[in-house]
């Protein structure tokens, strides 16, 4: 089982295929298994590296939510990246995956040939809704603390956010379901703490600069992410938007093989438009 430690946290990470590198990083309750039906396509193409962020599946959770801030987890995964000789670099990010992407792309941008971003945001643009948010994290925090994760994951599933995923086969559902519950009730409660979207630096204003080729993708009934996606993609310079038809918030699960098709079209069209 393969494990590497950044700076004294140890991560679960997986590698497959061979060729330019494919990062793919999972939002909250997820992990490595999310992408099951994602690496067999594009580990033909790429090499992929899967990652389970701090708190979320193998990889080790903190007790001091401070561990879990987008500063220190950029620093690991340039880190985790360097240690594994990886070159080359697009970064995949879904949900909370997709905050983090664009958190270090806007702060190290030559380290990426391209970015993208699956139904996420760059944070929240006031002081004010932030302080908000953060309550609102700590208090669900305080929730699966105190609950465990069971009663919290039951609630989470019913967020109108993943309605959309009550239409996928019952098979895919409980596999969903599963995964989400081989996560700990301190790591995913440290990772809202630390790594929330009240906790996440806005970055609404340095979207202007990043220079990077960059993909965002929302589901057309994801009516919420298809309005920050939107509004993204006006401001980024090589911005390209993607809506994806009957889809919600969690398009790779709810339609694994467009999704597959959308982002290596546009890895291929993107690799091919840099002059030799």
């Amino acid at each position: 089982m393969p494990f590497i430690q950044s700076h004294g946290l140890s991560y679960y990470y997986q590698i497959h295929g061979s060729g330019p590198t494919l990062v793919l990083l999972h939002g909250f309750t997820g992990s490595t298994a999310n992408w099951v039906e994602l690496i067999r396509p594009f580990s033909e193409r790429f090499r992929v590296l899967l990652l389970d962020l701090p708190g979320h599946g193998r990889t080790a959770s903190p007790t001091d939510p401070e561990r879990y801030t987008m500063e220190r987890v950029s620093r690991d995964l340039l880190a985790i990246f360097e240690a594994l000789q990886l070159s080359d670099i697009s970064l995949l990010g879904y949900s909370m995956g997709g905050r983090l992407a664009i958190y270090i792309a806007c702060k190290h941008p030559t380290s990426f040939k391209k970015l993208i971003i699956e139904s996420a945001s760059p944070g929240l643009a006031s002081r004010s809704e932030r302080r908000l948010r953060v309550k609102s994290d700590t208090h669900l925090a305080n929730e699966i603390a105190r609950d465990g994760i069971p009663a919290f994951i039951e609630r989470w599933q019913k967020l109108p956010l993943f309605a959309s995923q009550q239409q996928l086969p019952l098979e895919r559902r409980q596999r969903l379901h599963k995964q989400r519950l081989n996560n700990s009730a301190l790591g995913l409660a440290n990772s809202l703490r630390g790594m929330g979207t009240g906790r996440q630096p806005s970055l609404w204003t340095e979207l202007g600069s990043l220079q990077l080729p960059v993909l965002i993708l929302a589901g057309e009934e994801d009516a919420k992410f298809t309005g920050i996606a939107t509004r993204m993609a006006a401001e980024l310079p090589r911005a390209s938007l993607e809506i994806v038809p009957g889809a919600g918030h969690n398009i790779h699960l709810e339609k694994p093989q467009l999704f597959t098709d959308i982002v290596t079209g546009y890895l291929n069209r993107a690799r091919e438009a840099v002059p030799s």
